[in-house]
């Protein structure tokens, strides 16, 4: 058991950029501390674990009360470095939100509780991280959770088609999705290989970035 407390670097009410459940109304409670450097990272101002305030379960849950929104994302950084996490998500289904957590792949997801959509990272070569994924998290997916490759380069996409493969992750979750490394991955390039393998995932874009641009926090 945790003792409820979790260092908070930001919280916010938004749009969701991305995942399937892109463009709908969420609370986003972005959590301090990461214990991976991937090169393409895009929440740097999250990997200290110091860059935050010092936040209760109680406290958070009645933030995403106030806010107004069904569904609600947890993130980082990396959220499962807290120990009060899993918590969290326990409180805040208890509560009746839709609970969503980004995670980078490195921890065990089977610590979180049933009814928490798992977003799962798998980090390509060009993060400098793929060595570092908990490749035992795949066979604990379930059909509503999602798996997430960042693409920079054709190694990469190449990569996340074998991971896609190798785990037969298509019989765990039909939610795969291909991120365009911003500015790095020309987004007409990812789309002509997608289509040429009959691609099984979906191309995301980051809408968030489209709408505030890439450098603005809080949204």
């Amino acid at each position: 058991m945790s003792d409820g407390i979790l260092t908070v670097n930001e919280k916010f009410l938004s749009l969701q950029g991305e995942s399937t459940h892109a463009g709908r109304l969420c609370y986003f409670i972005r959590l301090a501390g990461c214990n991976l450097s991937c090169h393409y990272c895009d929440t740097i101002y999250a990997r200290d674990n110091a860059a935050g305030t010092l936040e209760s379960i109680e406290s958070l849950v009645a933030a995403a009360k106030d806010s107004g929104s069904e569904l609600v994302e947890i993130t980082g950084g990396e959220p499962l470095i807290s120990k009060a996490c899993p918590d969290l998500c326990q409180a805040l289904i208890d509560a009746g939100f839709e609970v969503l957590i980004e995670t980078n792949g490195s921890f065990d997801i089977c610590e979180l509780p049933q009814g928490v959509i798992r977003i799962l990272d798998c980090k390509t070569p060009s993060s400098g991280e793929s060595n570092l994924m908990y490749t035992g998290n795949y066979a604990h997916l379930t059909e509503c959770d999602e798996v997430k490759f960042v693409i920079s380069n054709r190694k990469d996409y190449e990569y996340s088609c074998n991971i896609i493969d190798q785990y037969k992750l298509l019989a765990k979750t039909k939610n795969l999705i291909f991120s365009p490394a911003w500015e790095t991955m020309p987004l007409d390039t990812l789309a002509e290989w997608m289509i040429e393998d009959r691609s099984p995932a979906r191309m995301q874009l980051q809408m968030h970035k489209y709408i505030w641009g890439p450098d603005k926090q809080g949204v």
